[in-house]
C-alpha cells in the first residue's frame, strides 16, 4: 500500500524540497493540521523548512521580503484565515510593487459545520468565513488558488514557486481549508525535483545591440536607476559602462543602490538638468523615473526602458514614453549590454564628457557632504545622521535600510547590497522586519535599519523586538525621531507652500507628540536602548551600539532626536 501523510505534512515537506528555508508563521485555530503535520514530518524524519513563530503577520511578510533581498530565494509565509491574511496585505502590496516573490498561505475557516474531520469546532469558524477571502490580497498576487484535494498539495507548491519566480516576479497566494489539510496524501516523491521551473528572462540580442548603438552614438546620454542593478555582476557591469561611456546615473527616489555613491558618474538625484539636455534616456527598472508634472525628456530624445516589467503592466496608469522596451531581469541585461558595448569604441567626445560630468558630480557630492557636517545644535538633520552612520560603518560589510530614515546621498556606499529604501508601495513598518529577515539569511553581516518614528510604530515594535530576541538577531535600529509625520508634512508643503498649513506651528494631522520612550520598548525585550539629542551623543551611542551588536549580545536601538 502507498504510504500516506496528512496533506499538511506533505505541503510542508514539499516546500523544503523545492528550496524554501523558512516558514514565517502566525498560527490560529485553522493550524492544527499544520502543527500536527510539522510534528508528523519530524517524527518520520521528513525534511522540513524551519517553521518560525512570528507574532504578527506584517513582520512575517517583511522578514520574507528581506530574506529574499539578501539571498534571492523566495520564502513562505503562513497566516491565520482572513484576519491573519488581512495583516499580510500591506506586506503583499510591498512585495508586489518590488517584484519580490513570496509564497503566501493562509488557512480558510472550515466549510463544513459537522460530520467531517476538521469541521468547525469554535464560534470563530462562523465569524471568519468570507465569500471571497482571496480578495484581501488578489491585486497584490500574481496567482491564487484554494487547495481542494489533499493530493494537490505537492503539485501546487511546485506551481506556486514557478509562477512566483517567473519574470516579473511577485507574491502568490494559496488558501488552505482545514478539512483538506487533515486528509491523507500520498507521501511518495515528496523529495523529487520541482515539476516545473520559471522560464529564463534573457534580453533579446537584437534589442541589446540596438541599445549599444544608441549609446555609442549619443551626445548626452543619461541613466535613471531605481531598483539597483540586479546583483553583483550587474552592479559591476553598470559601473563599467557608465565609466567607459561617460553616462551619468541618476538614482532618483531609488530603493536600492545601482552605483557607488562616490563613483564619478553618480549624479545628483535631481532629474531636471539631466533631462534638459539628454538625447538618450535609459530607464533601468524604474517605476517613476521622474515626476511628469515637473520633468520631461526632450521631444527629440530616445527613451529606453529595460527591466523585468519595462512598461509596469501591473500599474493601471503610467504614461512615461518608451521608444524601446527591453524585458529582462536587470542583471543579465546589464551584463549583455556591457558586452555588446565592447564592440564599439568611445570617441574623443566621450572623454570630454567624462571630464565634465565627473567634475560636476564630484562638486555636487562635496556640497552634500558639507551640508551634512555636524554642528552643535540640538537634534540632527537626516543628512547628519546618515553621514555619522556612514563614518561609523567605514570598513564594515554592512547593509543599511532606510525607511524615511538615513538618506543615500551623504553615505559612502560601495556594494550592491549596501543600501535599501522602503518600497514604492509605501506600506510602512517595512525596514525593521526586513532587516531581521536579512540578518537571519546572513548572520555574519552587520544589518542596520534606519526609520522614522512613525515607521517604527507601524512595524509593531513590541512584536519585532520579541522576534529579534527569540531568534537572537543582533540588528542595529536607528529611529530618526522628529515626533512628526515628516513625509506628510513635506507633501503638504509641496502642494501648498504658502498655505495656511505651512504658516501654522501645529500642522493638522501630522504631529506624533508626545513621543514614546522607544528605548524602553527595546529594553523590554533585553535589547540595548539608547537616546541621543546631539551629534556628540549620537556618535557615542553608535560606538556603544555597534560594539553591542558585533559582539552578538542582541539588538540595539538608538532613538535620535531629529530636526524637522
Amino acid at each position: 500500500m502507498t504510504r500516506t501523510v496528512s496533506a499538511g505534512a506533505a505541503l510542508l515537506s514539499r516546500l523544503r524540497s523545492v528550496g524554501v528555508d523558512y516558514i514565517f508563521a502566525n498560527s490560529g485555530t485553522d493550524f492544527p493540521p499544520i502543527i500536527e503535520g510539522l510534528a508528523e514530518a519530524a517524527a518520520t524524519d521528513m525534511p522540513l523548512p524551519h517553521a518560525l513563530t512570528i507574532p504578527h503577520e506584517h513582520a512575517a511578510m517583511g522578514m520574507a521580503h528581506g530574506y529574499y533581498l539578501a539571498t534571492g530565494r523566495p520564502q513562505a509565509v503562513m497566516a491565520h484565515t482572513n484576519v491573519g491574511l488581512a495583516n499580510c496585505a500591506i506586506g503583499a502590496i510591498n512585495a508586489h510593487v518590488e517584484h519580490v516573490p513570496v509564497l503566501l498561505f493562509s488557512g480558510r475557516t472550515p466549510t463544513t459545520e459537522a460530520g467531517r474531520f476538521g469541521a468547525r469546532t469554535v464560534p470563530i469558524g462562523w465569524g471568519q468565513e468570507m465569500r471571497d477571502q482571496t480578495a484581501l490580497v488578489r491585486e497584490a498576487s500574481k496567482w491564487d488558488y484554494e487547495l481542494r484535494f489533499p493530493e494537490q498539495a505537492p503539485a501546487l507548491v511546485d506551481r506556486a514557486l514557478a509562477i512566483a519566480t517567473t519574470t516579473p516576479r511577485g507574491p502568490v497566494y494559496i488558501s488552505l481549508p482545514r478539512e483538506v489539510l487533515c486528509e491523507p496524501c500520498p507521501a511518495t516523491e515528496l523529495d523529487a525535483p520541482p515539476a516545473m521551473r520559471a522560464p529564463d528572462a534573457e534580453p533579446g540580442p537584437q534589442a541589446i545591440a540596438r541599445l549599444a548603438r544608441l549609446i555609442a552614438e549619443a551626445q548626452s546620454p543619461v541613466i535613471f536607476a531605481q531598483h539597483g542593478a540586479g546583483g553583483a555582476d550587474g552592479f559591476a557591469a553598470l559601473q563599467r559602462l557608465a565609466e567607459d561611456w561617460a553616462i551619468p546615473v541618476c538614482q532618483y527616489w531609488a530603493v536600492q543602490l545601482a552605483l557607488p555613491t562616490d563613483h564619478p558618474m553618480a549624479a545628483p538625484a535631481d532629474p531636471a538638468p539631466l533631462l534638459d539636455k539628454a538625447d538618450l534616456v535609459i530607464c533601468l527598472d524604474t517605476l517613476a523615473p521622474w515626476m511628469p508634472d515637473a520633468h520631461a525628456p526632450h521631444p527629440d530624445a530616445t527613451v529606453v526602458h529595460m527591466g523585468p516589467d519595462p512598461l509596469s503592466t501591473r500599474t493601471p496608469i503610467r504614461s512615461f514614453r518608451a521608444d524601446l522596451s527591453i524585458a529582462c531581469e536587470l542583471e543579465p541585461g546589464l551584463v549583455a549590454l556591457a558586452s555588446a558595448l565592447n564592440g564599439h569604441t568611445p570617441g574623443p567626445a566621450v572623454a570630454i564628457r567624462h571630464q565634465s560630468m565627473a567634475a560636476a558630480n564630484t562638486s555636487a557630492r562635496a556640497r552634500v557632504l558639507d551640508a551634512a557636517a555636524p554642528d552643535d545644535g540640538d537634534g540632527m538633520t537626516k543628512a547628519q545622521i546618515a553621514l555619522a552612520l556612514s563614518d561609523a560603518l567605514a570598513g564594515r560589510d554592512a547593509i543599511v535600510l532606510s525607511e524615511l530614515g538615513a538618506p543615500m546621498a551623504p553615505m559612502q556606499l560601495s556594494h550592491h547590497q549596501a543600501w535599501y529604501q522602503e518600497p514604492h508601495a509605501g506600506g510602512l513598518g517595512w525596514s525593521f522586519p526586513a532587516a531581521m529577515g536579512m540578518q537571519l539569511a546572513d548572520p555574519d553581516r552587520l544589518v542596520v535599519a534606519t526609520m522614522g518614528d512613525g515607521s517604527y510604530m507601524f512595524a509593531n515594535p513590541v512584536a519585532c523586538h520579541q522576534i529579534a530576541e527569540a531568534l537572537r538577531l543582533p540588528i542595529l535600529i536607528v529611529v530618526l525621531n522628529n515626533a512628526d509625520w515628516g513625509a506628510v508634512r513635506q507633501s503638504v508643503l509641496g502642494l501648498y507652500p504658502d498655505g495656511h498649513a505651512a504658516q501654522t506651528n501645529d500642522m493638522p494631522l501630522t504631529g506624533l507628540a508626545p513621543s514614546p520612550d522607544f528605548g524602553a520598548i527595546a529594553r523590554a525585550s533585553r535589547a540595548l536602548g539608547l537616546r541621543a539629542t546631539t551629534h556628540a551623543e549620537f556618535s557615542s551611542a553608535l560606538a556603544e551600539a555597534l560594539a553591542h551588536v558585533t559582539a552578538r549580545k542582541g539588538a540595539a536601538l538608538i532613538d535620535v532626536a531629529t530636526r524637522r
